[in-house]
């Protein structure tokens, strides 16, 4: 969601596994839009297109982490599936703030980033070994135990910087953080059922922050979610967005090459920046629609034409 109050504050969130929200610095003078505010985005999504390519390169086989098979009406029911998880856990984080559980749903972060990132780590690891065994014709030999080190060490370090306190890094974990769970949400998610979840979020997005739990999140504060955004300039840019916009482009590459993948990615940015546009008219506004419609119809579009 996009926001800026009367003050020049400004929003830019989305769910994603919890209530993902972002939330700018106060400035005297309004938001103005400017291609300037596209670089994290564009940075996130040059993350989601490494992290695809190790999953090309290595041609490991993933099997579809779906409730239903992709086929017949199952892709439909698995983005209705996945809007209404994402739905109950925003009005529970919502539920949660509004009582004042704050140091639960701070716990509630830590945990869920912990997993995400040891499993994150686990993952792209196993990869870069098998590129490069492959690769380089080599055994490498490197034991389980010592990748599972280094997941636990990452771990720590990313909880440390962004949950404990923000640290130098916090906006780069943030940003790759996004980049990279949302390439494997875009590998384990067939097409199909990718496009309904997307498509399906994007409608859910103009829905939760005009009526529902995502605008009432931000209207009470983000100082308890900590991880949700990061900040760029005299805005903060929420995870969710995009991890979601990286788990589009990163799907898009892997199903139809890399010129629908960069079709993809400039329609994605160019949503972003009507997004911004529309704050400028409205105070409000939901980051998904324009940047999943345009970034889906252009990357498909490309590889229908192409």
């Amino acid at each position: 969601m996009l926001d800026r109050n009367s003050a020049g504050k400004t929003l830019f969130t989305r769910f994603f596994l919890f209530e993902d929200t972002g939330e700018s610095v106060m400035t005297d003078e309004e938001f103005k839009s400017s291609p300037i505010y596209l670089l994290p985005i564009l940075g996130s999504l040059l993350v989601s297109i490494v992290c695809a390519s190790l999953v090309l390169a290595s041609e490991v086989p993933l099997d579809p982490v779906l409730i239903l098979p992709e086929s017949g009406y199952g892709p439909l029911l698995n983005g209705v599936i996945f809007v209404v998880a994402a739905g109950s856990g925003a009005t529970l984080i919502y539920l949660l703030l509004k009582h004042g559980v704050h140091k639960f749903v701070r716990v509630l972060m830590g945990f869920a980033i912990s997993v995400l990132t040891f499993s994150l780590v686990i993952f792209y690891a196993d990869l870069v070994l098998v590129v490069l065994e492959s690769t380089l014709q080599l055994e490498l030999g490197i034991p389980i135990a010592g990748v599972v080190a280094l997941a636990g060490l990452a771990t720590v370090f990313v909880v440390v910087q962004v949950i404990w306190w923000k640290g130098r890094f916090y906006e780069m974990i943030v940003l790759v953080f996004g980049g990279a769970t949302g390439a494997l949400l875009g590998s384990y998610i067939p097409l199909l059922s990718a496009v309904f979840i997307l498509v399906l979020l994007a409608v859910y997005d103009v829905v939760a922050v005009f009526r529902g739990p995502v605008g009432k999140i931000a209207a009470k504060g983000l100082e308890h979610l900590p991880g949700a955004s990061f900040a760029f300039r005299d805005i903060h840019i929420g995870l969710g967005d995009i991890t979601f916009y990286s788990m589009l482009v990163s799907r898009v590459f892997l199903s139809f090459g890399l010129l629908a993948c960069a079709f993809a990615t400039l329609g994605v940015l160019v949503g972003s920046y009507f997004s911004f546009k529309m704050v400028e008219k409205k105070g409000m506004f939901p980051g998904l629609p324009f940047s999943i419609f345009l970034g889906l119809l252009a990357g498909v579009g490309a590889s229908v034409l192409g």
